[in-house]
């Protein structure tokens, strides 16, 4: 594309394309070119050139340095000007670069102008140029300085190229110079930008680099050393990992289940209850900080929103913890890997010195799945089983790929990254494991196969102790797995979990149904040791005294002293269908609303009165009519990208061409504004009316909400109700437009 070219071949795009463009586009960590030709490009805001420029290497990075030192953003520049300065070859950055319109040209290349706002004042570190030097021969008058000059001469060229030090106010010759800088300016090795700042001139700093203008060892991407792994022992070792996961989230969700924890009141959940949680998991905060994101951005814990709002399990959690382990690791890492907050900020201070709470709004973040998934990229790189021997080396490689990136919060991003993906079983000594590189191709049903068969085969058999305590040599079977939290409490856990039985642990089994046969064939059946008789005792024991006083529910009652009366209900069709039962002489019971079943006694031809607690005739009648409460809208999920409409997406298309017409017409043509067009609000309208009954383009200053000033041309379709409506369905408010006037062609 021609360097002269670039604006009109945008201008050429049609409305449709670029309405195309901008309902597809994607995050910029994977731009399709034409989408970031449409955000660097054509925006020309300095904004839009950082953003397409936050994902390029160093090495791409000094390219465009190079062409805003050769002055590409004000006249075309040469590629073997470029590659001097860099001193290799830049084919492949360049089309990096071409592909984001960041660059364009074939062998004269020019940058967008934004691009020196964008990347900073001092591209390559190195200063301004200064002609006069130049002329002259540098190396002859950097022979003649002395150490301690050479030193700051040094110090400067490493960049920046500026410094601050009170010699600059004094203007002295070189035989009156009494320190370094003085004698620098003196000798003109030295610009002086004001009182207090000295600059180090561009030739003298390519001078000092050895003429490139940056170090060749910065320009490569420094090497990971890694450990060759089995592949097969790096999914163990996960799955070992995950299985010690699934069970501190179980009980975890059992925990709030007995008893939620309240939600702080400016959001998220409190110190005293995170440090219970480590206590009861014995666990530390910050892994107890990732059990508590997981949940909820799993969705198996919200926020009850009520008056006094908790943290509750929901249905989910039902099914969750009915599923097989694989299902349930499968839920976890994918609600992590999608999870748009970043629970490694908590525990921190925020902007006003305040600690950071888990679940706080203070977490979010939209770009921690992109984050995560550049960190799981980078391991996916490597061979299968290959680990990173230190996640620091990890961070220097990604810090090299993305230098403009978020600084310290990228680099402590890759180290939550790395922790965290080990706890939940994706990385395991340091490599990623077979299910995790599938699950980044999307393999869902691939991943739960691979880490279906790395966890460990579980168990059919318990080992009973003579001291009531009962020892699971690995993952039991979810069917006996059920039966030993019945009628057991866990004493300690891991690899091996160790139960114990007692006295309201057996009545909790019996109160779920079971009986004492089936505890003692379930032991018997289950015990690869002989089960010792100070058990069976216990469980007999127990079961002789459960039971005997019992207790049931009921949704109404009827009770008459006439147990004649009693008699005639039960033998009524009336009894079957609300499940009338006799309990005592004189009381009948039912599981149906008391007002259901005197509405249906009535209908038989019987006369019920209902009676309140104090024994009164009360008045069951509804009140009158009444509305279903109206569902809370659907909210989006944390991090869902929105989509743009067509409407939406024309109205932008419009936007940019209105801009673009203002611009060409203040260029071409002139404006008039007959009676004034300017403050005056009623001249402005009736200039805008005649506007539109001539079919005549009308330029408007106008004020978006942001308080931004722009220029359009629009020709006025409909000017009413407070609004201007323009032939592109355009609508600008009349009280934003500043000034207006006819377009004079």
């Amino acid at each position: 594309m021609p360097a002269t070219s670039l604006a009109d071949w945008l201008r050429a795009e049609s409305d449709d394309a670029l309405a195309e463009l901008l309902r597809t586009r994607r995050d910029l960590s994977t731009p399709p070119p034409s989408d970031t030709t449409v955000l660097a490009t054509r925006a020309g805001t300095p904004g839009s050139v950082a953003r397409a420029c936050e994902d390029l290497d160093t090495f791409t990075l000094a390219v465009i340095d190079a062409l805003l030192v050769a002055g590409a953003d004000v006249e075309p520049a040469p590629v073997s000007a470029v590659t001097a300065l860099v001193g290799r070859d830049v084919s492949e950055p360049l089309a990096r670069l071409r592909a984001r319109a960041l660059v364009w040209g074939a062998d004269e290349l020019r940058v967008p102008p934004a691009a020196r706002d964008a990347l900073g004042p001092f591209p390559a570190g190195l200063g301004a140029p200064s002609p006069a030097l130049a002329a002259t021969d540098i190396d002859a008058r950097l022979a003649e300085v002395g150490d301690d000059e050479r030193a700051v001469l040094t110090a400067l060229a490493a960049g920046p190229p500026i410094g601050r030090t009170r010699d600059a106010s004094f203007d002295v010759g070189l035989s009156d110079a009494a320190t370094p800088v003085q004698k620098l300016l003196a000798r003109g090795l030295l610009l002086r930008r004001d009182d207090q700042t000295v600059e180090l001139p561009r030739e003298l700093g390519l001078l000092l680099r050895g003429g490139h203008a940056f170090e060749p060892d910065t320009l490569v991407e420094p090497e990971l050393p890694v450990h060759p792994h089995r592949t097969d022992t790096v999914d163990e070792t996960a799955a070992g990992e995950a299985m010690e996961l699934l069970r501190q989230t179980e009980s975890l969700l059992r925990m709030w289940s007995d008893s939620p924890p309240p939600v702080l009141k400016a959001g998220g959940l409190g110190v005293r209850e995170l440090k219970k949680i480590a206590k009861d998991l014995e666990v530390d905060e910050t892994r107890a900080t990732l059990l508590v994101e997981l949940v909820v951005g799993a969705g198996l814990v919200a926020d009850s929103e009520n008056t006094a709002p908790e943290y509750v399990p929901t249905m989910l959690t039902d099914s969750w913890l009915a599923s097989p382990s694989v299902q349930r690791w499968m839920t976890l890492a994918q609600a992590w890997l999608e999870l748009p907050r970043l629970p490694g900020l908590a525990g921190g201070r925020d902007a006003k010195d305040k600690p950071i709470a888990p679940l706080s709004e203070e977490l979010r973040r939209p770009l921690a799945p992109v984050s995560r998934h550049r960190v799981l990229t980078a391991l996916a790189e490597l061979n299968p089983g290959a680990g990173v021997k230190s996640v620091d080396e990890l961070v220097a490689v990604l810090a090299w790929r993305a230098p403009r990136r978020g600084g310290q919060l990228r680099d402590e991003t890759v180290r939550w990254t790395m922790a965290e993906a080990t706890a939940l079983g994706l990385v395991g000594l340091g490599a990623l494991t077979t299910a995790t590189r599938l699950l980044l191709e999307d393999d869902r049903s691939g991943a739960v196969e691979a880490m279906h068969d790395a966890l460990p085969a579980p168990v059919d058999h318990i080992l009973v102790q003579a001291d009531l305590t009962v020892v699971a040599p690995g993952p039991l079977e979810p069917e006996l797995a059920a039966d030993m939290a019945a009628v057991a409490d866990v004493e300690s856990a891991g690899h091996a979990t160790v139960y114990r039985v007692t006295e309201p642990s057996v009545r909790r089994a019996l109160d779920t149904g079971r009986t004492a046969d089936e505890l003692h064939a379930m032991f018997r059946n289950k015990s690869a040791t002989p089960v010792p008789q100070g058990l069976t005792y216990l469980i007999d024991d127990v079961a002789r005294r459960h039971g005997r006083l019992r207790g049931g529910t009921a949704g109404s009652f009827l009770r008459c002293d006439d147990e004649a009366l009693l008699a005639e209900v039960l033998a009524n069709p009336v009894a079957a269908e609300y499940d009338l039962r006799l309990i005592a002489p004189t009381v009948l019971i039912s599981s149906a609303p008391l007002a259901e079943v005197l509405e249906a006694l009535r209908g038989a031809g019987f006369a019920p009165a209902a009676e309140g607690p104090d024994g009164r005739v009360v008045d069951l009648r509804p009140t009158g009519r009444r509305l279903p409460a109206r569902a809370r809208a659907a909210r989006a999920r944390p991090g869902e990208q929105a989509v743009l409409t067509d409407e939406q997406a024309t109205r932008i298309v419009s936007n940019l061409r209105a801009g673009d017409q203002a611009s060409a017409r203040r260029r071409g043509s002139t404006v008039r504004a007959p009676g004034g067009g300017g403050a005056d609000t009623t001249a402005t309208l009736d200039l805008l009316s005649r506007a539109t009954l001539e079919q005549r383009e009308v330029w408007i200053g106008f004020v978006d909400s942001r308080g931004t000033a722009s220029q359009r041309v629009v020709r006025p379709l409909r000017v009413g109700g407070g609004v201007l409506e323009g032939a592109n369905h355009e609508r600008y408010p009349l009280h934003r437009i500043t000034s207006a006037a006819l377009v004079e062609d």
